[in-house]
């Protein structure tokens, strides 16, 4: 027996989240392209297959933030400390892969330091992901461990029936609560195909000082796009804004890709950064995270091979 849920019913519930104030996210469709975005209604939300172009990560660590503002009084300086934009949030029909990035930025934002507001969206936000029926050539969750039904990040999961309704499997506490009393009974379960095709062999991963990784990025165009859509690329910039006598200090996400990623204000870089091009640096972050936290970094998504305009998606290089 399984539990399952009509469309009707869902938009009904998706409806009463955002009258109780609660921040919804799901896939729309922006000039033809879908994007994760909040929405303001149940009929925003786009459910005919396609993955977004961004990543559900935004919405647990924002791309701009302000830690706190300071402000000139005669020889002194008085400081504000911001306030994190932190309230209940459900992210819905988010893609397995997606959510699979949550328990790896859980590690690094939670490593050597605690980032409070970190804890803080990610305890308040609930993820409802769907389960992918089709898949596309840039798709490698299977690859990397992952899958087209991986329950890993998810709260719970949707599976589409074919008939507009969805089969609901809960994973935890958060998850059975959100549809607590909403589900029917059910006889039916939803087919989920075995994913694609595997791409390369994620345990043979070759050395990174290899000269064959500076002579394949030299097409990097260090555009950034593969890192700022990645669901679990997490690098961030601190700096100043504004002028001596008042300003913020603001967090910024940034980017290996970048040329002024690491760069001191000598002019110098960590020779780790410095001796790679763009692009190996970034896929560097592969085999490094298994030596601090275990899982890998990459779930498979496939962003990076879709927006890359040269190419130089992870599964491509590393195939």
């Amino acid at each position: 027996m399984s539990e399952s849920i009509t469309a009707p019913a869902l938009a009904k519930l998706v409806g009463e989240w955002l009258a109780a104030g609660t921040r919804v996210a799901a896939p729309v469709s922006v000039n033809g392209k879908l994007f994760y975005r909040a929405i303001s209604a149940a009929a925003e939300i786009h459910w005919n297959g396609g993955r977004p172009a961004n990543s559900i990560k935004e919405f647990i660590l924002p791309r701009h933030e302000r830690l706190f503002s300071f402000r000139r009084n005669g020889h002194g300086v008085e400081l504000e400390e911001g306030r994190p934009d932190v309230r209940d949030a459900v992210i819905l029909a988010a893609r397995p892969c997606q959510a699979a990035a949550l328990p790896v930025l859980d590690h690094v934002f939670n490593w050597d330091y605690r980032d409070e507001w970190y804890n803080l969206r990610r305890e308040r936000t609930v993820v409802v992901t769907l389960a992918c029926r089709a898949f596309d050539e840039a798709c490698f969750c299977t690859t990397v461990g992952g899958g087209p039904a991986s329950s890993a990040g998810s709260d719970a999961m949707l599976f589409e029936l074919g008939d507009g309704g969805f089969q609901v499997r809960a994973f935890t506490g958060r998850g059975r609560a959100l549809f607590a009393g909403r589900t029917q009974v059910s006889k039916r379960d939803a087919p989920v195909p075995e994913g694609p095709p595997q791409r390369f062999d994620a345990a043979a991963i070759p050395d990174f000082n290899s000269p064959a990784w500076a002579e394949r990025s030299l097409a990097c165009l260090g555009c950034g796009a593969c890192s700022y859509n990645c669901p679990t690329c997490h690098c961030f910039d601190i700096v100043d804004e504004g002028g001596a006598a008042r300003g913020v200090r603001v967090k910024n996400w940034d980017a290996c890709q970048f040329p002024l990623f690491t760069l001191a204000r000598f002019g110098a870089q960590p020779a780790r950064h410095a001796g790679r091009a763009a692009a190996a640096a970034d896929l560097a972050q592969v085999p490094d995270l298994p030596q601090k936290f275990g899982p890998l970094l990459c779930t498979g998504c496939g962003n990076c091979a879709r927006l890359c305009p040269v190419g130089l998606g992870v599964p491509e290089m590393l195939a």
